[in-house]
């Protein structure tokens, strides 16, 4: 398997080295509503998105309603819907025939359009407008459709949620089979938005993901509430986050009430940006704005009486203490000035210098 270090989605480059790429998913909060899906694309915008996402599944292709009945009752977050499951994903297709519409105004907000496809025929369709596609947890085992998603050559993020490390290699090792261009994504697919979820996040096996895929793009794909793990996915080398985006939590709909709005992704987007700037390079050196409290809080050796010229320097003699001209000798250089002679006549207090020992 091969795979790249950085790759590129429009003018964004993305990686580790770069600043992270921010996916607003806007799926079904649009609530069937064009006016909406607009209306959500320049608010995410607004809020600092790089991208807004959305998700198109016709529910005679994603769900079977036979097989949800059969489960007898919903599950996890689904146990607060209304509708049956087959309904609710019925009643919150994408329609297709407003791709047009969604990727202008995307072009319009500044922002790039990305689509997560669940079938054939909306790859085929979308195919032309995406510059990368996202593909969901849940379709990590599909291995035919992660085949055709990969087989159009062009960045793919894959979210890992509810899968093992056997799921995560077989479908990377699909992946990579045709492009180079992904982005392994840690997910816990628990959308209740219950703080306690926290507890399985599990950002450490994006530790796990750069050990058994070095210098592969890594990102996170997230459902708990807040910024803690954002903040520590960054931390810990991910470029890439997704999140759902809505307006308003409380409106009625099978996303709203785990989605950001546009108060709380511009926090997390300005937290974030922080972080970014204070993880710096990794090589450890003194700071451009730390060189005057180098002076004043770092010893230098001093002498600890007045010495005429040729005097031969002892451990007595010399004495630690702040601050520490430029160019002046610390005190891990004891031993290289101890029995050397005193080239000027010094006074208590001064400093030895550098230059005077040369």
């Amino acid at each position: 398997m091969k795979w790249a270090s950085h790759f590129q989605v429009g003018e964004h480059w993305i990686g580790l080295d770069y600043p992270s790429y921010f996916i607003a998913d806007i799926a079904s909060s649009h609530d069937g509503e064009l006016s909406r899906a607009v209306e959500l694309i320049h608010l995410a915008a607004e809020a600092g998105a790089d991208c807004a996402k959305f998700q198109h599944f016709l529910a005679k292709d994603i769900v079977s309603d036979a097989g949800f009945a059969a489960l007898g009752g919903a599950n996890s977050h689904q146990a607060a819907w209304k509708q049956s499951v087959y309904e609710v994903f019925e009643r919150y297709e994408t329609p297709r025939d407003w791709t047009d519409v969604l990727v202008a105004e995307c072009k319009k907000a500044g922002v790039h359009y990305m689509t997560t496809p669940y079938d054939l025929a909306a790859l085929d369709l979308m195919d032309p407008f995406l510059e990368a596609y996202k593909i969901g947890s849940g379709d990590i085992g599909w291995i035919s459709f992660l085949d055709a998603v990969a087989a159009q050559g062009k960045p793919v993020f894959l979210a890992t949620g509810a899968a093992t490390i056997t799921d995560v290699n077989r479908a990377v090792g699909i992946i990579t089979e045709h492009t180079p261009d992904i982005c392994l994504m840690q997910c816990n697919t628990n959308y209740t938005g219950e703080i306690n979820n926290l507890n399985y996040v599990n950002l450490n096996v994006l530790k796990t993901y750069a050990e058994l895929f070095p210098s592969m793009v890594l990102g996170l794909s997230d459902h708990t509430p807040g910024h803690a793990s954002v903040l520590g996915a960054i931390a810990l080398g991910a470029r890439v986050v997704e999140k759902h985006f809505t307006d308003d939590n409380d409106r009625d709909g099978p996303d709203h009430g785990f989605s950001m709005n546009p108060r709380n992704w511009r926090e997390m987007i300005d937290r974030s940006r922080e972080l970014e700037r204070a993880l710096g390079d990794g090589i450890k050196r003194v700071e451009g704005n730390e060189h005057e409290a180098a002076i004043v809080q770092r010893r230098c050796l001093r002498l600890k009486t007045d010495l005429p010229t040729g005097h031969v320097l002892t451990r007595n003699d010399l004495e630690a203490l702040r601050p520490k001209p430029v160019d002046s000798i610390e005190p891990w250089q004891m031993d290289q000035v101890i029995g050397q002679k005193l080239p000027n006549a010094g006074r208590k207090g001064d400093a030895l210098m550098q230059e005077d020992f040369e």
